[in-house]
C-alpha cells in the first residue's frame, strides 16, 4: 500500500486532511477482502466516517443492525438481523464458511435440521455442503459426525503486541 500521499501531508503539516487520507487507505484494505477477524467494534469508528456511503448501501446498513446487536448483546436480535436481509452471494458464502468453521470446532456431532439452521440452508443443501468437507451423514439418527480439522493458531500480530515487547526488552536491557 503506497502511504507516499501521507507521508507528504504529515510533513506539510496538512493535518487536516490525514483522517481523510486514513480513512481511504482503510476502504482500500476492506475492498481488498482482507478480513479483519475479531475487529467488529473498530467497524463503528470506520461507520462514523462512511455516513454518506452507509445510505447509499442496504447491505452496508444491514450490516450495521447486525454491529448494533452485537455492541448491545443482544444475540436473538442478531440472528433476526442476519434472517432479515437478502444477502449478496459473497456475503452469504463468508458467512457460511466462518459459520462452517465455527460448528466444525464446536461440535463432534450435531442433527442435520441444527446444520442447515445455522448455515441458512435446506437439510439437502446443508448435508451435501457438509459431505463435501468430509463429515459422515447418520441417515437413521439425522445425525452428522463432524470431521474435526487438524488444530492451526493464528498469531495475530497488531501494534499493541509490539509495543508490550518493546516495552519489555528495554526493560531487560535496562
Amino acid at each position: 500500500m503506497d502511504f507516499s500521499l501521507l507521508s507528504e501531508t504529515l510533513n506539510s503539516k496538512s493535518y487536516e486532511k490525514v483522517a481523510d487520507i486514513c480513512d481511504e487507505h482503510m476502504l482500500q484494505v476492506a475492498a481488498e477482502g482482507v478480513a479483519f477477524q475479531d475487529d467488529w467494534p473498530y467497524a463503528i469508528h470506520l461507520l462514523g466516517h462512511i455516513y454518506a456511503v452507509k445510505e447509499g448501501n442496504p447491505e452496508v446498513i444491514a450490516a450495521w443492525k447486525i454491529g448494533q446487536k452485537l455492541w448491545v448483546r443482544d444475540y436473538g436480535g442478531v440472528y433476526e438481523a442476519i434472517r432479515g436481509y437478502d444477502w449478496s452471494q459473497e456475503a452469504q458464502d463468508l458467512y457460511t464458511k466462518n459459520m462452517f468453521q465455527l460448528l466444525q470446532s464446536a461440535y463432534s456431532t450435531i442433527s442435520i435440521q441444527d446444520t442447515a439452521l445455522f448455515l441458512g440452508m435446506s437439510e439437502d443443501d446443508a448435508t451435501t455442503f457438509v459431505q463435501q468437507q468430509g463429515w459422515a451423514v447418520d441417515p437413521a439418527s439425522q445425525m452428522l459426525t463432524v470431521k474435526k480439522q487438524p488444530i492451526v493458531t493464528e498469531q495475530k500480530l497488531d501494534a499493541r503486541k509490539l509495543q508490550n515487547l518493546t516495552e519489555y526488552v528495554f526493560h531487560l536491557e535496562h
